[in-house]
């Protein structure tokens, strides 16, 4: 039976390329020109994906730089932001702070405010207090005053008699004093009239109660001693001779008031003794 040759795919009639045969010019069917008609082709598809993965790196690397600029300008707003609001929240927290010590303070005041109100009253409670007790210490005192007065006034009545008696005898004094000093300063009056004059004095004030309560004759002793002041010789008034004459005068009739009520205070204290034994 006859077959018909079947094509061997492993070894087409011409289709691989084979080596050129030794010694001897290629023929019809020699493939060496199928060397150079499969070199191009494939010299186009290296360059082609030479050029285009150079395009890509290219295009990566944009891409790339372009993300990393949107990522850092994402990241420069978003930090910007988280300053602004960072700040925007230290500025609220501390004005915050402020209204809060400005409370504090406040409520501070108000305490001390309250403290020195309490301490104020306190002291004019107290201050109430002790005026309450001065009035009514100068009400008890006026009562008792009131009644003192009335007693004092009774025993200055009762020492008037007294008064006008040493009254009338300063008045007295004072005039034989005034005639004394006018014989010394006098240039006819002769010195022993003038010597006459002083021992009567004396001897009338020794023999006055109140010479012995006032200490008439030692002072008396003492003008006749040192007062030598005389007026001018023209002069008519005899009042106006003498100096140390005078301030004894009014020395005398101040003790005398004082003796007065002196005397009087006695009598009240002598009286208020007496009660007390009885």
């Amino acid at each position: 039976m006859f077959t018909a040759p079947m094509n061997n795919l492993n070894d087409p009639p011409r289709w691989n390329i084979q080596p050129e045969p030794r010694g001897g010019e290629a023929g019809p069917g020699d493939g060496n020109q199928w060397n150079y008609a499969l070199l191009v082709p494939m010299l186009g598809l290296a360059a082609f994906r030479w050029i285009w993965t150079r395009e890509s790196q290219r295009e990566i690397q944009k891409a790339k730089a372009q993300y990393e600029k949107d990522v850092s300008a994402v990241r420069s707003d978003m930090e910007a932001r988280y300053r602004d609001t960072l700040t925007e929240r230290r500025r609220t927290a501390a004005m915050l702070e402020l209204e809060l010590e400005k409370e504090r303070q406040r409520v501070k005041g108000y305490k001390q405010a309250l403290v020195s109100q309490s301490q104020q009253l306190m002291m004019e409670r107290k201050q109430l207090q002790q005026e309450r007790e001065a009035l009514e210490e100068e009400r008890r005192r006026q009562v008792e005053s009131g009644a003192t007065a009335t007693v004092l006034q009774h025993a200055l009545e009762q020492e008037k008699d007294w008064h006008q008696r040493a009254t009338a005898t300063l008045k007295e004094l004072e005039h034989q004093l005034v005639e004394r000093q006018n014989v010394y300063c006098s240039v006819l009056q002769p010195r022993e009239q003038r010597l006459e004059m002083e021992k009567n004095m004396l001897l009338k004030v020794v023999k006055e109660p109140i010479g012995g309560d006032l200490d008439l004759e030692t002072d008396l002793k003492d003008i006749f001693k040192n007062d030598r002041h005389c007026a001018d010789l023209l002069n008519m008034d005899k009042r106006k001779n003498g100096s140390l004459m005078w301030l004894y005068l009014k020395y005398w009739q101040l003790q005398v008031t004082v003796q007065k009520h002196k005397r009087a205070e006695e009598a009240i204290l002598a009286g208020k003794m007496k009660s007390h034994t009885k």
